[in-house]
């Protein structure tokens, strides 16, 4: 059993990812034995626009931002990667090249499958393809619930998680917000305005303390999570 960083094995890693989980004990060590491990320290790319897609991502520790350039150089937010996200299924079966970046917010770990081992794994067990497939229909419907989640909870719901995530992946309790307001805005469906709003109302309700724009302390992290 490899052991990764911050103590995580490999199955570990492969069980975050929602389309491992429903595999056999047995599946997920052999899908397990196909991981690598890398470490990025904040501010790396994990990678970058024109790499070559060959590879399923797996955040096994800490937090990134996905993102893509415009014609004037402006970054245009794509989504967060949190422990246990993962980015590039597609990668497993298609070969293309990247079209956007991936940085590290935060000193992050996160685990890999190359493209190759997985396909050679698919070709020589049957029955790990079948379940493969059943695993990638079960992602489409989780992917649909989440989808009406995020569109029937409220920003200030979402705000509190993104605060105990970042708090979590950081292992602390006072931090600075590792994204500016308008890209927090964006991840989380809102306007920069509307962050400012929430955050002031959370310290109101003595949550979390705002002790500057950009530095925020939890001091109620169970309360936080009841935020609805």
């Amino acid at each position: 059993m490899a052991h990764l960083a911050h103590n995580h094995t490999a199955e570990d890693c492969v069980e975050l990812v929602t389309i491992f989980q429903s595999l056999s004990e047995e599946d997920t060590s052999t899908v397990a034995s196909l991981v690598s491990d890398k470490h990025f320290e904040s501010g790396e790319y994990i990678y970058q626009a024109g790499d070559s897609a060959d590879a399923l991502t797996i955040v096994a520790h800490g937090q990134a931002k996905v993102f893509q350039l415009a014609s004037n150089g402006k970054e245009q937010m794509l989504r967060i990667l949190q422990t246990g996200d993962f980015d590039g299924e597609a990668a497993l079966f298609s070969n293309e090249d990247r079209g956007s970046f991936a940085q590290a917010l935060m000193d992050t770990d996160v685990c890999q499958i190359k493209r190759s081992d997985f396909q050679k794994l698919m070709k020589s067990s049957p029955e790990l393809a079948v379940n493969m497939v059943n695993a990638f229909g079960q992602r489409i419907v989780q992917l649909e619930q989440q989808t009406t989640e995020a569109a029937t909870s409220s920003v200030e719901s979402r705000l509190a998680s993104y605060l105990l995530e970042t708090s979590a992946g950081l292992k602390q309790e006072q931090f600075e917000l590792p994204l500016k307001k308008k890209d927090i805005a964006t991840y989380l469906g809102t306007t920069p305005e509307t962050i400012s709003r929430k955050l002031s109302s959370l310290a109101k309700d003595e949550l979390i303390e705002k002790k500057s724009n950009t530095l925020i302390k939890i001091l109620d992290a169970d309360g936080l999570a009841m935020v609805e």
